[in-house]
């Protein structure tokens, strides 16, 4: 991973051998993901996603030995905070729809610590849909630091369940509060392309990172596209490119877009997913 900065390529490195410590043999593979697979880690703003493939179930021991050993208090994270999860072999390569993780840390610098036992332990509110999208990806990009490539350590999604945790995870993003009037909502950038890139899941059946998607979708014309109802039917007019624009623009320090032209744009993307999946 030479084009990765040297802070975080001895970071993903000390973490890998810090779980071994943990498994031992029992560890069968490590993967970078999120942003990092994807092309899109920016210094500073990105997180650090990486999951772990174990052979067998663990114990409460081993989850808890293991999140002493990662949590950013022991292993530092040079980025904004480590989101860590940690699958049995068997749940990887299932395809399944569900959680099933054996732990999942969240912790770092900027990033509110967070240790979850087991996936019955995961609030519904906090969204369900994470996990089988995160193995959707790291099936398509996911960079192997430890064991055989990612896509044959995890299994894609059914197109019937992508559309399905695709749809929660829209619904997710527009159950959040925004501020009210039409001035910048700070996160409104991360929803508009996070919207962006399930579409372009769905419409080209590759994962892009949330930028790469936005533009993806200008180069379609998707928001003067007579195919998804043309730009009668688009609840934000000829504003749509614009908003990808400026929430492509809002990632490198410019200002976000407003909450209501955000909620609008989301709202016509989880239509189009909607009709894509009769």
């Amino acid at each position: 991973m030479t084009d990765l900065d040297p802070p975080l390529r001895r970071y993903l490195a000390d973490l890998v051998a810090a779980a071994r410590d943990v498994l031992g043999d029992g560890l069968v593979g490590a993967y970078a993901a999120g942003s990092v697979g994807l092309g899109a880690y920016q210094p500073g703003r990105s997180d650090v996603d990486v999951a772990l493939v174990c052979a067998d179930a663990l114990g409460l021991t081993g989850r808890r030995e293991l999140v002493a050993r990662l949590r950013h208090e022991a292993l530092p994270c040079p980025a904004r905070g480590l989101e860590l999860v940690v699958y049995r072999r068997a749940v990887a390569r299932s395809g399944t729809p569900e959680p099933g993780f054996e732990v999942e840390l969240n912790t770092g610098a900027r990033m509110p610590f967070r240790a979850t036992w087991a996936a019955a332990d995961r609030p519904a509110e906090d969204g369900l849909f994470w996990y089988g999208l995160d193995r959707s990806i790291l099936h398509q990009c996911g960079y192997a630091l430890l064991g055989p490539p990612a896509a044959e350590a995890f299994a894609d999604l059914s197109p019937a369940d992508l559309r399905r945790l695709l749809t929660d995870a829209l619904r997710w993003w527009l159950a959040l509060p925004t501020p009210s009037g039409d001035g910048p909502a700070p996160g409104a950038e991360d929803a508009v392309l996070g919207a962006c890139r399930s579409l372009v899941r769905v419409r080209h059946g590759v994962w892009l990172s949330k930028a790469d998607a936005g533009r993806r979708l200008l180069a379609d014309g998707w928001p003067a596209d007579a195919a998804d109802g043309g730009a009668a039917a688009d609840p934000i007019g000829g504003g749509a490119a614009g908003l990808i624009e400026r929430s492509i623009a809002a990632r490198a320090g410019g200002p976000p877009p407003g909450g209501p032209e955000s909620r609008a744009f989301q709202r016509r993307v989880l239509a189009a997913i909607r009709a894509a999946a009769l």
